[in-house]
């Protein structure tokens, strides 16, 4: 993005003065400025009306007194273009452009978005068929309908691509600071990637919110997120429609297990992306990070005053990696002094009671504990009477209090969580805000949201120490073509990965070879453009002797020509049998359209498919992005080494995935898809056991 883009940005964003060309849509989005608290000038272009809205009309945009800051658009679709135009022309800083009917509605509203697309110069653009752009902080929006919204003067830039869905999180009764919210619409200028990069650097700015439908430019959203790791802003992503969108090309087992979902959660994880499931998830978890901010670790202290909240936060806690320390013998004693005799010291603590709402007797417990158990953040689980309930308000209330005093003076991220998520009414929420303690709704979402801030942390620190170099760029594929197993296992091996013995041989010779290769041996008959071998009958293992081999593959012939007669050939491929593994992988690399090059790691062999054991990663990635793609995996207890099993040689194992990865990265132009089923892992090293690539030939 250019500086002057750059400088047209903030006048939309901080407007000095607003113009609103167009009719009832105009009239509803001055409503919704003065609503915001909006001081500056506003004029309004509609040449049918001589007001609108209270406001003087004037009947073209030439006849506006300067170039406008800020224009919020809604005129007829077909007039959009030579509007946006005009307004370059004269100066104009940044348009909200609502009208739709524009690449989301048919062809000729595509033909018409890129008129549009040629008209915005330097100016920017936000839309068209949007809903606009909020500012908290500043006072000023342009937005076509009645939104709320709380802002202590800082927040989260909630960014969407629905406009709806943007207008429901400015009515959500959960007292997330906002600081902008904007909606992205069609994106033909800003879009959701322009938009972290521009807002994520803002020091009001404490955390980025997104709902994606989808991204068009992976690379340039790979580079904005990790601006905002880079500046310490946690970005926060719903990402919706999980259809595939993939090429056709995969034959392999890992490309199917690996579609358009799992390859968005690759990107999430390595660019340090925070991925939620749910709207309230979102919520929660943003209001978490802006108000309470990211702890340093998962270890969390939790107060309740009941046996059953206490549960509650055990259950849920531990089930998604949360730890509860538990306290030790002196803080067991100092505790003990503290509770009354009915409590038992445990981590979550019930104090019960008989102390319940006496600050000068719970405030001396949250500190104690604080103190003493080493947690990275404070719970206290409070569901509030309802209205006309509320006698016993200030109970609550002096327990709440005290426990966001306490917090305060250890210096650890705290949260007051609602079981019930409507048990905590808005001037208790915005009063625990105030304070610096993030008032939760949901005991899931609170300690998931507790949970994904310390990954938050952790993850930022591991990426930023080890920034893996630029996606590869996607592009489709041209004329894939499935090589034999015997040439793509020689590729590999130039590429140093572990391959067995072996050689291509005619049926005439296969006892030789054999021999010279050493029983037992593996028999593959080696036909072009056969992807999966063991369903035509096209493997036999094991064999012992070169009488058993001469038969195999007789059986063998029968048994091709009987799946697909004219693919039978002369060629086999003689291998020694490999010794049986400690553990078994599957690896696969493909070329996705979007994604550009993804590995996938998983459970190998039969257990594949059963199992659905995978991770993907994104190429090109780092040494310690392999390792710990490994430790998610379930055969990693394999790995590590299981009930006294040795462990498998881990050094090997990700230097042969590392040089495989570099391998698909250097030779991108032509490698589409590559799949090793099974790897077997040996306590030391590791052997390819089965090959199958395609090679893009158009990229040669």
């Amino acid at each position: 993005m250019t500086p002057r883009k750059r400088q047209n940005f903030e006048r939309l964003l901080n407007p000095r003065h607003i113009a609103f060309v167009g009719g009832a849509d105009a009239a509803v989005a001055i409503g919704e400025a003065r609503r915001a608290g909006f001081a500056g000038e506003m004029w309004v272009v509609n040449p049918k009306r001589d007001k609108l809205a209270g406001l003087d009309c004037v009947a073209t945009i030439a006849d506006l007194p300067e170039a406008p800051d800020a224009v919020f658009l809604a005129i007829p679709a077909a007039a959009v273009p030579e509007a946006v135009a005009e307004l370059g022309r004269m100066g104009a800083g940044g348009i909200v452009c609502y009208t739709a009917g524009f690449g989301e509605a048919h062809e000729a509203g595509r033909a018409l978005e890129e008129q549009l697309k040629a008209a915005i110069g330097d100016m920017v653009l936000i839309g068209p068929n949007c809903y606009g752009l909020i500012n908290y902080v500043g006072h000023s929006a342009l937005w076509p309908f009645a939104h709320g919204g709380f802002c202590p003067g800082y927040g989260a830039a909630i960014i969407t691509q629905s406009g709806m869905f943007s207008s429901d999180i400015t009515m959500s009764q959960r007292s997330l600071p906002l600081a902008y919210m904007a909606s992205a619409g069609n994106q033909a200028d800003l879009g959701l990637t322009e938009l972290v990069d521009l807002l994520c650097v803002r020091p009001e700015v404490r955390a980025i919110g997104l709902h994606i439908e989808g991204l068009s430019d992976i690379p340039a959203f790979e580079k904005a997120a990790l601006k905002a790791l880079r500046a310490g802003t946690p970005v926060v992503a719903l990402k919706t429609g999980r259809s595939a969108i993939g090429e056709t090309l995969t034959l392999s087992h890992t490309g199917s297990l690996a579609g358009s979902a799992e390859l968005y959660e690759a990107l999430f994880e390595r660019v340090g992306v925070i991925s939620v499931t749910n709207p309230s998830q979102l919520l929660e978890t943003v209001k978490f990070l802006c108000v309470a901010g990211a702890p340093d670790g998962p270890e969390v202290m939790g107060f309740t005053c009941s046996g059953g909240g206490a549960t509650m936060l055990a259950d849920h806690g531990e089930a998604i990696g949360l730890r509860y320390p538990a306290p030790d013998a002196a803080a067991r004693v100092a505790l003990t002094e503290l509770l009354p005799p009915i409590a038992t010291v445990s981590n979550p603590l019930d104090y019960t009671t008989p102390i319940w709402g006496q600050a000068q007797h719970t405030k001396p417990v949250f500190a104690e504990a604080l103190a003493r158990v080493p947690a990275q953040a404070a719970l206290l689980v409070q569901d509030y009477p309802a209205p006309g309930l509320d006698e016993t308000e200030e109970l609550y209330l002096n327990d709440g209090m005290a426990f966001a005093e306490a917090a305060r003076e250890a210096g650890l991220p705290a949260a007051i969580c609602a079981t019930i998520p409507e048990n905590i009414g808005g001037h208790i929420r915005e009063a625990f805000v105030k304070r610096g303690v993030a008032p939760m709704q949901g005991v899931h979402e609170t300690l998931n949201a507790i949970r994904d801030a310390a990954w938050w942390k952790a993850a930022r620190t591991r990426i930023l120490s080890a920034v893996p170099g630029p996606l590869v760029p996607g592009r489709a594929s041209g004329a894939v073509r499935l090589v034999t197993e015997a040439q793509g296992k020689e590729m590999l091996a130039d590429a140093g990965l572990p391959v067995p013995t072996g050689r291509v041989t005619r049926a005439g010779t296969l006892a030789e070879t054999a021999q010279e290769i050493g029983f037992p041996v593996a028999l593959k008959m080696m036909v072009p453009g056969l992807a999966h071998k063991t369903e035509a009958g096209a493997v036999a293992l094991g064999i012992g002797s070169a009488e058993t081999l001469l038969e195999a593959a007789m059986k063998m012939r029968v048994a091709v020509a009987a799946y697909r007669e004219t693919v039978v050939t002369d060629a086999f491929l003689v291998e020694s049998m490999a010794p049986p593994p400690l553990a078994e992988l599957v690896v696969g690399i493909r070329r996705d359209a979007q994604f550009g090059l993804a590995m996938t790691l998983g459970s190998g062999g039969i257990l594949v498919e059963l199992l659905g054991d995978t991770v993907s990663l994104l190429l090109p990635a780092t040494d310690a992005e392999i390792s710990a793609a490994l430790d998610r995996l379930k055969v990693a207890a394999l790995l590590n080494g299981f009930r006294g099993r040795p462990a498998a040689d881990r050094a090997a194992l990700v230097a042969a995935l590392s040089g495989l990865a570099d391998y698909a990265v250097t030779n991108r132009a032509t490698v589409a898809e590559i799949e090793i089923n099974p790897l077997f892992v040996y306590e030391t090293g590791v052997l390819a056991v089965d090959v199958l690539m395609q090679v893009d030939d158009v990229g040669t």
